[in-house]
């Protein structure tokens, strides 16, 4: 899984981008409390390779690079 750290309680989107700028997955959409969360991606169904987590709050928006590797 991996680790978010929100500053403000809001509305939330955390998706799963290829390398490409296809979306491959919504893993949360909704209200998040600011804090820590932990996010699990279910990759069962993706092949292995490098993807872009993208997560979109009022004020900002974060990227992270991340290797999935069945």
């Amino acid at each position: 899984g991996m680790r978010l750290a929100l500053s403000d309680d809001g509305l939330t989107s955390v998706k799963v981008f290829n390398l490409m700028g296809q979306e491959i997955e919504t893993i949360h959409e909704g209200f998040m409390n600011a804090g820590y969360h932990q996010i699990n991606w279910n990759a069962e169904n993706v092949p292995s390779g490098v993807y872009l987590v993208m997560l979109q709050t009022r004020t900002s928006v974060l990227s992270k690079k991340i290797l999935y590797l069945k």
